[in-house]
């Protein structure tokens, strides 16, 4: 991927390598563990444990192998401090639920989450309508379900 892309300025390099590793997540490679349920609902609960204590949650969606959340700090939180006790927890918890021999017990979250996050400042309204929208498609678009509603680990589904 960096060799076709290396002769790109700077600024669309960095664009073009985020959009090509977007696609190949939405493709469905690399792990996917998040695809079990018990993991997938692992993920949801902690997003929605401290909805209006620490964030106000907006939308997410949970994916076999990523996961989407617009959410907006409350004073007090960072989103750094708010992603770190996600990843740290949902680790602890899936890696403590699988079957023994799968995954690594007291599995951290640099293991098993990427040790980044790729954050957006939402500009406007239209902006945070088209951002919502494309959470909520994710799993239409990656072939998983029919409609936004009908994927489970959405807030698409919650909202039925």
């Amino acid at each position: 991927m960096d060799e076709e892309i290396r002769d790109l300025p700077m600024d669309l390099r960095v664009i073009e390598r985020r959009q090509q590793i977007e696609a190949w997540i939405d493709a469905g490679h690399g792990s996917c563990v998040l695809r079990e349920p018990v993991a997938a609902a692992v993920v949801q609960s902690a997003l929605l444990y401290f909805d209006a204590g620490r964030y106000h949650l907006m939308a997410w969606v949970v994916m076999p192998n990523h996961v989407h959340v617009l959410f907006q700090p409350l004073p007090g939180w960072t989103m750094g401090q708010i992603v770190a006790s996600w990843k740290k927890f949902t680790a602890r918890s899936i890696s403590a639920s699988r079957p023994p021999g799968i995954g690594v017990p007291g599995e951290t979250s640099n293991l098993f989450w990427h040790r980044e996050y790729w954050d957006r400042y939402i500009r406007n309204e239209r902006h945070f309508r088209q951002t919502v929208q494309y959470i909520h498609e994710n799993p239409v678009k990656a072939g998983l379900a029919a409609k936004a509603e009908d994927w489970r680990w959405s807030s698409a589904f919650s909202k039925r």
